[in-house]
């Protein structure tokens, strides 16, 4: 079973805000056939690696807060891959290898990146999924004219300077583009700029879509919830009863809910009688959902309506899952990018998503501050009641890229 990454970039100048490759509008009428994404060996290669490293993000995030999240794997993929860029010696080596993709085949990534950036927005005319791409820097200073040149072909990212002494008018005018890419879901992800920092680099994605088989709002009721610790609260809870793609396993049941016209699906994992997401996302972090083969089965299905919203620094996750000199004031290396690049101060995601009777909407901002270096069964029928915390992935269906994964509990801040 193919897994799926998603991350967003952020793309434009800043003064000029404008968007990134490819865009749908999720609306048009006509013809809305699925054609499934074609990607060469080494990009489905890079798919499964991907998602590998989705699997394992999800898992260290989860294992870091009790509370709701959502994040975007191919967010984060596709920060990474422009810091890549400009990375070199062990930093690069180690970006890699928690990417999952082979050390030195930034040509490959590159060319993976600039595949997906163009290719998911156009595959659902039913289905608005934007990305973008914008790397900020200090008034002053610049990058070096070869890694411009690659995130700008690449990545399609724009690159523009601001006066980060002018704190809160800077931080401003990305908060701006952030919101502008994300439809208003995220409004700010910088109180200010530091101008101890020589580059912000931000990558967005923001995607809203339809079920393929919506949920009745008259049918939604007000049902118990019980959580991981028995405790129990009433929860909006959409039902109907339908064909879709289901599976059960020693652990968990698992069902796919489609969006438009099915090329990306929401895939929820609800942990079977003894069994906890933790569970859950152990599998996951180990084999993905190699091995689960869906089956078309007519679904009792309960799922309840939420948001949930999630932010946090990551240097202590991302240093965790394999790549710590990059955040090394000693032993990083981004000269590839500027001899005025030292290191990477933070890397950082926010995310929120929305789930109703009509479909899903979402969205991730990934962001890095660089810091200056002063110093140099078929038609089985069966009953699946989401009314206990459970996992979810929203994919590709093609390539199954993970665009969003989450886990909801009735838990958050």
């Amino acid at each position: 079973m193919k897994r799926l990454t998603i991350l967003a970039i952020v793309a434009a100048p800043l003064l000029f805000l404008c968007c990134g490759k490819g865009q749908s509008d999720g609306g048009s009428d006509g013809p809305n056939e699925f054609k499934p994404i074609q990607l060469s060996a080494s990009q489905r290669s890079f798919v499964q690696q991907g998602n590998t490293f989705g699997m394992c993000f999800l898992s260290q995030v989860a294992k870091s807060t009790a509370d709701d999240f959502v994040i975007s794997p191919l967010s984060m993929q596709f920060l990474l891959g422009m810091v890549l860029n400009g990375a070199g010696g062990t930093t690069a080596d180690e970006i890699c290898s928690v990417l999952g993709y082979g050390a030195g085949d930034v040509a490959g990534v590159n060319a993976y990146c600039a595949k997906m950036l163009t290719s998911l927005p156009a595959i659902d005319k039913k289905t608005k999924l934007t990305l973008a791409n914008a790397i900020v820097v200090d008034d002053g200073y610049s990058l070096l004219p070869a890694y411009m040149d690659s995130v700008r072909t690449y990545y399609d990212a724009m690159v523009d300077n601001l006066d980060f002494f002018d704190k809160a008018g800077s931080a401003a005018k990305i908060n701006k583009w952030c919101s502008d890419h994300t439809e208003g879901l995220i409004p700010k992800v910088l109180e200010e700029t530091d101008p101890d920092m020589l580059a912000y680099l931000l990558n967005a994605l923001y995607f809203k879509s339809k079920w393929s088989e919506q949920f009745d709002k008259n049918a939604t009721r007000n049902l118990v919830f019980t959580r991981e610790d028995n405790t129990s609260v009433y929860v909006p809870m959409m039902a109907q009863v339908q064909d879709f793609p289901y599976q059960e396993t020693s652990d968990f049941k698992a069902v796919r809910l489609p969006y438009g016209n099915g090329a990306f699906v929401m895939t929820v994992l609800l942990p079977l009688p003894g069994h906890k997401t933790s569970d859950i996302l152990s599998r996951l972090a180990a084999s993905g959902l190699d091995g689960i083969h869906f089956e078309i089965c007519h679904v009792d299905l309960q799922l309840p309506r939420f948001e949930t919203r999630f932010g946090d620094f990551l240097n202590t996750i991302l240093s965790a899952m394999g790549m710590p000199s990059a955040f090394s004031a000693t032993d990083a290396d981004l000269s590839g990018m500027s001899p005025d690049a030292m290191r990477l101060s933070y890397v950082r995601q926010d995310a929120v998503i929305k789930v109703d009777e009509e479909g899903s909407e979402a969205a991730a901002v990934s962001s890095a501050a660089v810091e200056k270096n002063y110093a140099a069964a078929p038609g089985e029928n069966v009953v699946f009641h989401a009314d206990h915390p459970f996992i979810y992935l929203i994919s590709e269906s093609s390539t199954g890229a993970i665009l969003f994964a989450g886990r909801y509990s009735c838990k958050s801040k």
